[in-house]
């Protein structure tokens, strides 16, 4: 009974994280006819994966994650390095000069 209730407990936090925390999971991307919906999910839950190895093991990613309070709030972050996809792949596909960041060291 306790290992119903844990493994319970484990798939309902882990749907919740899903559904509620960025990751955009819906309940009936696994429901449809075409195989398209179910590389959906095995997309998400391959992030998913890389996101919580990420929690556990990067030492940066926490911090990073500490600072913005949310994870949501970090890949919006993330995600305004960017301005498109299509401004990355035409980078990648005739070069670019880059200009490293500046970081600025706060030793308060």
């Amino acid at each position: 009974m306790c290992g119903g209730r844990a493994r319970w407990k484990l798939e309902n936090e882990t749907f919740n994280t899903l559904k509620n925390h960025g990751y955009n999971f819906e309940h009936n991307y696994g429901l449809g006819a075409k195989y398209l919906s179910m590389v959906f999910v095995a997309l998400m839950m391959l992030a998913f994966l890389v996101d919580q190895a990420q929690q556990l093991s990067c030492t940066l990613f926490q911090s990073a994650w500490k600072k913005l309070g949310s994870k949501k709030a970090l890949w919006e972050k993330i995600r305004a390095l960017f301005d498109s996809m299509e401004m990355l792949y035409l980078a990648i596909l005739h070069g670019y000069e880059k200009d490293r960041p500046r970081i600025l060291w706060d030793d308060s």
